[in-house]
């Protein structure tokens, strides 16, 4: 399965221009995307009460697609409606098509007090947002800014299906024009663009999908293109295979090291996400005053108890989880640990490293030989989360030390302790800054939040077409950092795992906030027990 590829407005340009020195030209590629629109409105809104639909009709390739789309929605027996907001030429055919299969046709200027636009926006049971494309330029002025606003405060609106954009919406830069009508869908053409993924775009894009426009493979303007959105077609043939012959130890081991007395529950959501995603057997080393606490809570799990200190990991640990690596497949890191002197010379240790290496190290305490020896066992992959990641930045280079490709998934504050860049530079650059460390690095970077990115050591990137405030919530990353490691154990690829943690991640959030009936009440608990769901429907 091809992945939906992420692109700027010059990109797509580019795309498009060579298609049609193909042979592919935009006429076609015009034909092929407004019978995309109206064969996704006719699946999703085909039990509408009545089947009226109305396009705004902009004078652009959006308002062509819209009234290829809006014919073809005539022809499978809906009412259809054109409302022409910008002029487009007296003989266009694309009009006259419309009229012939007994489209309505009104435009902007023969409705001067707006009388007819309130009469089919009363009527319509499907609303189609064809005003503005990709080359709209804001801010919005004159007659036309007004006419979207008026219709964004209408109430209440039909269903909105944006023609591959919101109309105000800048697709590179993700702004937004005052009055730009929300969608509850947007459809786009071949690919998505990059500003619908960049706030404050995303909150008015709806859900998204995408219509192929049958473009040859071969595209020189293919080359290089290498971010994309993760969804569920995705997701869905990367999932790994579940033969009929299979033993537990062909889902693989997994090894969570994680806990400390402050954070005994990060240990359950992890090790139980693992097993909720696949994983044949997870083993968790922590704290051994926490087992108590913690085994009869989880059965299914084996446990290595880990000398501690005040309840935290001791640096004294290493050899106990070194001795523990028999069929182990891949190791979760951090979760809850807690960054504590002690818990940083184990990390340090774990990952062949000496005391000395540590940028602050306590004083007083000499590394044994044993601990450093050069015949140590290797390390299988491993994902590096929480209190992991700022222990491990207390290590120069800390990035040579880990096994190749591994898997970092930072929150911004955590992505700031590694990266030394301010939060707020973060955060205006997701994208870029992540794609930038896991080149820099070697290993695959989650960088979580609102659309979530995951950025490959090659430069791929996928973005998570999520935001929701039901994963703002404590746990909810243990449980993400589970799910990567119950993949990465299952022998998934690091990059894929990653990915389709995160997206699994986040549609669980929004089915526990559709369950519980508000984002406020979602534990990180609900995420974990929605993920069986989230499969189920893959």
């Amino acid at each position: 399965m091809d992945a939906v590829r992420v692109v700027s407005v010059a990109e797509m340009r580019a795309i498009e221009q060579e298609a049609d020195a193909r042979g592919i030209t935009y006429a076609l590629m015009m034909q092929r995307a407004g019978e995309g629109v109206a064969r996704i409105v006719q699946q999703r809104y085909h039990d509408v009460t009545s089947k009226v639909v109305l396009g705004l009709v902009g004078s652009g390739n959006n308002g062509g697609d819209t009234l290829v789309a809006l014919t073809h929605l005539a022809r499978w027996g809906w009412q259809t409606r054109a409302y022409l907001v910008r002029p487009r030429s007296k003989d266009d055919p694309l009009i006259g098509e419309l009229v012939r299969v007994g489209g309505e046709i009104i435009s902007l200027s023969d409705d001067p007090g707006r009388e007819r636009l309130c009469a089919w926006l009363n009527e319509a049971q499907v609303l189609l947002d064809g005003v503005f494309g990709t080359g709209v330029k804001l801010p919005l002025r004159g007659e036309v800014a007004d006419f979207l606003s008026e219709v964004a405060r209408f109430h209440p609106l039909p269903h909105v299906v944006a023609v591959d954009c919101p109309s105000g919406v800048d697709c590179d830069t993700g702004e937004v024009a005052e009055g730009t009508i929300p969608a509850e869908l947007t459809i786009c053409m071949e690919a998505v663009k990059i500003g619908l993924l960049r706030f404050p775009a995303f909150e008015y894009v709806g859900e998204l999908e995408v219509v192929p426009l049958g473009l040859p493979s071969d595209l020189q303007a293919y080359q290089g293109l290498n971010v994309h959105m993760a969804e569920a077609n995705y997701c869905r043939a990367h999932l790994p295979r579940r033969p009929r012959q299979a033993h537990k130890g062909t889902f693989g081991t997994g090894l969570i090291i994680a806990g400390s007395v402050n954070y005994t529950g990060a240990v359950w959501l992890a090790a139980k996400a693992a097993y909720r995603i696949g994983a044949g057997l997870v083993r968790v080393a922590l704290p051994g005053s926490l087992h108590v606490a913690l085994a009869g809570h989880l059965p299914e799990a084996t446990w290595v108890l880990l000398p501690s200190e005040l309840g935290v990991i001791d640096r004294d640990a290493v050899e106990v989880v070194l001795d523990s690596l028999e069929r182990v497949t891949a190791i979760l890191l951090g979760p809850g640990m807690g960054t504590e002197d002690t818990t940083a010379e184990f990390v340090a240790r774990l990952l062949g490293k000496s005391e000395e290496h540590l940028k602050r190290p306590p004083l007083g305490f000499v590394m044994s030989e044993k601990s450093v020896n050069s015949e140590r066992p290797s390390l299988p992959p491993c994902v590096v989360d929480a209190d992991g990641l700022r222990l491990l930045a207390r290590i120069p280079e800390w990035w040579h030390a880990l096994p190749a490709q591994s898997i970092l998934t930072p929150h911004p504050g955590e992505m700031s302790v590694l990266t030394q860049l301010p939060v707020s530079e973060i955060q205006a650059n997701r994208l870029e800054i992540a794609r930038r460390f896991a080149v820099e690095w070697g290993h695959v970077v989650v960088l979580k939040g609102a659309l979530t990115v995951v950025a490959a050591p090659d430069g791929r990137a996928f973005i998570i077409p999520v935001a929701s405030a039901a994963l703002a919530r404590a746990g909810s990353g243990d449980v993400l950092a589970g799910l990567v490691v119950g993949l990465l154990a299952q022998r998934v690829a690091p990059f894929e795992a990653a990915v389709l943690a995160a997206w699994i991640h986040a549609q669980a959030g929004l089915l526990a906030a559709q369950a519980l009936g508000h984002e406020a009440s979602v534990l990180a608990g609900d995420i974990l027990e929605q993920v069986p769901e989230v499969l189920r429907r893959l």
